[in-house]
């Protein structure tokens, strides 16, 4: 299955029926008056979080939404019926934004939360809605109601409680391979990620949802790279573990170079708690480890953890300090059932 965390629909609710302008006529019966019936209510376009999905694929390939519309009204005081509603099935971390890709309508974070994103129009009164002392005999009703209609962008952002940021090759998919069960792909050449990964992090007794998201370049702001499109899934993270090459050339500018892609963000990304950690220590001599946590010292303003992922040498160290800035709080059921999914195979075993 396809990742993908953006999609333009097209949504339609339904029109209401029109009323009815009819009259009773039976033998024996010399006044019957009128008997016209109230048009239906049309469909409302609902759109719910449901368990089982991390994708917005199924929008890839079905885009227009139209629910029904009311039936009309009928004679003999036969009102129309409603339309039904249709139902837009999202992951949850889901955000409705108008077509401007800047006015957020709605954004989910519950599982099971809904939210009615059109209203049907209402159906017409029949001539018997009309009827009374002083008018014993209206011929008129009142046409049903027009939906409403828009373009409308569906963008996912990932429920986690920690992120991963760095460089391309800094560590992060063989870091989250190390202490969860994800297993993203790992190579030795830049932007193997292509989209973001959840992994479940069991720490001291204390479950959490790790996000890796595609490495970051100079420039990624403007489009350069993989861009920073995905940095959207780390919005709602409380803390980023930033990862630094220790075999780089300057750490210090590596930390600086992503720092500077967060600041240009528009989510408030530098503004998060960050752990730097100061990675693949196992892959340096002993003096040039040095020199490289000093740069990454004088950089950030704050002592780098020393990790290795390959090797498992402090990692326990960078699972503490995350869990004591998560705290206590848990976490989703919905981003952990996400993040545990084992992927889809034709046959079982």
């Amino acid at each position: 299955m396809k990742f993908l965390d953006e999609a333009k629909v097209y949504i339609r609710s339904g029109d209401g029926g029109n009323g009815c302008v009819a009259f009773r006529r039976e033998k024996y019966i010399e006044f019957g008056g009128p008997s016209g019936g109230n048009g239906g209510r049309g469909g409302d376009v609902i759109v719910e979080v449901v368990d089982g999905l991390n994708t917005l694929i199924d929008y890839r390939y079905q885009q227009h939404f139209k629910a029904p519309k009311g039936v009309n009204g009928m004679g003999k005081d036969r009102h129309g019926a409603n339309g039904s509603s249709i139902t837009l099935k999202v992951p949850v971390g889901t955000q409705i934004i108008d077509e401007d890709k800047e006015t957020l309508i709605h954004d989910f974070t519950k599982l099971g939360e809904t939210f009615v994103l059109a209203e049907g129009g209402n159906g017409g009164f029949g001539n018997a809605h009309f009827k009374s002392s002083t008018n014993r005999a209206p011929r008129n009703a009142n046409p049903g109601q027009p939906g409403q209609e828009r373009w409308i962008w569906l963008r996912l952002k990932l429920i986690a409680d920690a992120g991963l940021v760095g460089l391309p090759n800094a560590g992060k998919s063989t870091f989250l391979s190390k202490v969860s069960a994800a297993r993203p792909k790992i190579a030795d050449y830049p932007f193997t990620t292509l989209h973001p990964q959840l992994g479940v992090v069991n720490s001291d007794g204390r479950e959490f949802v790790l996000a890796d998201i595609p490495g970051l370049i100079e420039g990624a702001h403007e489009g350069a790279g993989l861009g920073d499109r995905f940095l959207g899934h780390v919005e709602r993270c409380r803390v980023l573990l930033h990862l630094i090459d220790a075999t780089c050339e300057h750490a210090g500018k590596a930390y600086k170079t992503v720092r500077g892609e967060l600041e240009a963000y528009a989510g408030d990304l530098s503004d998060k708690i960050e752990i730097v950690a100061l990675n693949k220590i196992d892959a340096v001599e002993p003096d040039e480890l040095k020199k490289q946590k000093d740069r990454v010292k004088r950089a950030s303003k704050k002592t780098p953890l020393l990790i290795s992922g390959a090797t498992g040498d402090g990692v326990a160290d960078a699972l503490r300090a995350l869990v004591e800035v998560i705290g206590e709080a848990p976490v989703s059921d919905k981003a952990k059932s996400a993040a545990q999914a084992e992927p889809w195979a034709p046959v079982s075993n």
